[in-house]
């Protein structure tokens, strides 16, 4: 049986990264299913991964984010340890996110629960012994679009919250992440929209986008073209840029088929306009993830290390 897109997508980049070597139990401290919220009865999960600090060589006190996304599908078997080796080398505390996945779960619920997380864990920073103003977030593809989002749409909290975590900031201080969507609603050209269609017509569930109907309780595919515009331009990262954005590092192959280069270079152009530090580092002849994917990811860590090394100003 041929594999849903999503899923496909996945396990794709989750083979492409299968190189990397595995951490090692003695080198880490994994705790696995920490519920970061809960909806319709589900519970968010995420683990952490904490690197241990004998002999002297403490954790750098700084966080990094692991959005674990492909297609917008999440998983906890999804979860490739071989993702997150060299950020524990670095001294890092990983969070691997686990959000509401597709087919279930529309990109506009998925971006929430990026929020959720985030806020969890800032609200947590004693307890993880982390600094709440250190966070770096990454991912691949559609975790590199959601990193984005938290990137250039994070959200202040709300100090009248009765939930003490949604008081919390959901914005992150540095982004890097592996050829993410940026804009549906300009995909590879101008005027060409991905809302589930074009390129991305075999990825229509997390485009499923509907509204509760109270009078007949029960959910209703959203259809009026204008509200689909606008809703794929709340989900497009090139929309939310401003100057105060954290910097941002992408990765990306300029073959690459499903999510064009030209999604990341109008991203860092917007970047750069906005005077917020960026960088786009192109793999020639790449497509949506290559055999040495893995080694790429060093620049990720080394990316962090520049800019989480001290306490950066929140948004």
């Amino acid at each position: 049986m041929t594999p849903r897109p999503a899923i496909w997508l996945c396990l794709m980049v989750t083979f492409a990264l299968a190189p990397v070597t595995l951490i090692a139990d003695e080198s880490v401290t994994r705790t696995e299913d920490v519920i970061y919220g809960r909806k319709f009865g589900t519970a968010l999960t995420l683990d952490v991964f904490s690197p241990k600090k004998p002999e002297g060589k403490p954790g750098n006190g700084a966080a990094v984010i692991f959005v674990v996304s492909g297609g917008w599908f999440s998983s906890h078997e999804a979860i490739n340890q071989g993702f997150i080796n060299e950020f524990l080398n670095h001294g890092y505390t990983v969070f691997a996110v686990v959000h509401g996945s597709q087919p279930k779960f529309t990109i506009l619920e998925i971006v929430d629960d990026m929020h959720r997380a985030v806020r969890f864990i800032r609200s947590r920073a004693t307890f993880y012994q982390i600094d709440p103003e250190r966070m770096g977030i990454f991912g691949a593809s559609a975790g590199g679009h959601l990193s984005l989002m938290q990137g250039t749409a994070g959200t202040p909290g709300n100090p009248d919250a009765t939930d003490l975590v949604e008081r919390e900031s959901s914005r992150v201080q540095a982004v890097a992440c592996f050829f993410p969507p940026t804009d549906f609603l300009n995909y590879g050209k101008q005027d060409e929209n991905a809302l589930g269609r074009g390129v991305l017509k075999n990825f229509r569930a997390p485009f499923d986008f509907h509204d509760f109907d109270k009078t007949i309780n029960a959910f209703v595919p959203i259809t009026d073209e204008k509200r689909l515009v606008e809703i794929g331009r709340s989900i497009s990262p090139v929309n939310h840029v401003t100057s105060d954005d954290p910097p941002t590092l992408i990765i990306h192959g300029d073959a690459d088929m499903l999510v064009p280069i030209q999604q990341a270079e109008v991203v860092i152009e917007k970047l750069k306009t906005n005077n917020v530090p960026c960088e786009l580092v192109v793999r020639k002849g790449q497509g949506h993830g290559w055999p040495e994917i893995g080694k790429d990811i060093a620049i990720l860590a080394d990316w962090f290390d520049k800019h989480l090394a001290k306490k950066q100003e929140a948004k």
